[in-house]
């Protein structure tokens, strides 16, 4: 029997996990401000606010399985703060009095500042800014009595990813031929995710139910630096590969004096000047699952942008 799913939110790993729930013959229900989302018959796009209690209620009623992939309005600490945890808050005990496990997309930002590769049982406990967020999100989700899982991603690049270091600010560079200006270190080792490995991930987690409760890396695959991503683009593309240069951290910090929204992007500048490596061989193991290759997801990144107007 087919299975009815939630999934709050159309970004990309909304989207990205709506489709391949609804490709296998699943059922979707895709909750968004909006009401938009992938077209297809067996996703029902709904209109509603995921911190409205009655609305979130009544769409998780009956499901198997919550996703909830909702951004905050904007990148930065107040609006996570004011945003987050109420919403998630919301989504816990609608999913709870459905007995649906409620499955999150996570970053890595809980780590904090660390030396060395991430693995699953790096402490998670950053105590400054967007991280600190992220922390606390963690702890309110194993406090609660609803089950949940965290999967959680680096940076992200693949079909339908646009807002990203790896997205639109790199792959319509490249196909352009101008030179790519990227934040910190072009050749410090860095993590990128797959965008359909982490849904697929997300997917697994929620009907296997000796995963729930458990915090996973999505299957990453091996690090390689800014400067090798673009050089692999440019490669599958077929287009030369263009110059690379560097914005300083020292400069983001500058402009942040003045400008919040670069404030906000200047606090993480530090998982781009120096390695910023993630291990996801333990939970490969426990989800049965192997990242797609880099070369395999760039391909399929860079004929997706050329779709795009």
């Amino acid at each position: 029997m087919n299975s009815t799913h939630l999934v709050i939110g159309a970004g990309p790993v909304g989207a990205t996990i709506a489709q391949q729930l609804a490709a296998r013959g699943d059922r979707v229900r895709l909750l968004t401000r909006s009401g938009s989302g992938p077209v297809h018959a067996s996703i029902e796009r709904l209109r509603g606010d995921a911190t409205d209690p009655d609305t979130v209620t009544q769409a998780a009623s009956g499901v198997q399985a919550v996703f909830h992939c909702m951004h905050g309005s904007a990148y930065a600490t107040a609006t996570w703060r004011a945003e987050l945890p109420r919403a998630e808050q919301v989504v816990l005990e609608a999913a709870g009095r459905s007995g649906a496990v409620v499955v999150f997309p996570e970053s890595l930002y809980a780590y904090g500042h660390v030396a060395g590769t991430m693995t699953e049982q790096t402490p998670r406990d950053a105590d400054f800014g967007k991280p600190a967020v992220r922390v606390d999100l963690l702890r309110a989700r194993d406090a609660s009595p609803t089950p949940t899982v965290s999967v959680a991603a680096s940076d992200f690049y693949g079909p339908l990813v646009r807002n990203a270091h790896a997205g639109e600010r790199m792959v319509p560079t490249v196909l352009a031929g101008r030179t790519m200006r990227v934040l910190g270190d072009p050749d410090a080792p860095h993590s990128w995710t797959y965008v359909p490995d982490l849904g697929a991930a997300m997917i697994k987690t929620a009907g296997d139910e000796a995963l729930w409760n458990t915090f996973l890396h999505a299957p990453t695959a091996p690090a390689v630096s800014q400067r090798a991503l673009v050089r692999t683009y440019a490669e599958v593309a077929g287009v030369p590969a263009p110059r690379v240069g560097s914005i300083p951290a020292w400069t983001l910090k500058a402009i942040g004096a003045v400008h919040p929204g670069t404030r906000e992007l200047a606090e993480m500048v530090y998982q781009f000047d120096r390695p910023f490596v993630m291990d996801s061989s333990a939970s490969e193991a426990r989800l049965g699952l192997s990242p797609t290759p880099l070369e395999t997801g760039a391909k399929a990144t860079v004929d997706w942008w050329r779709t795009q107007a």
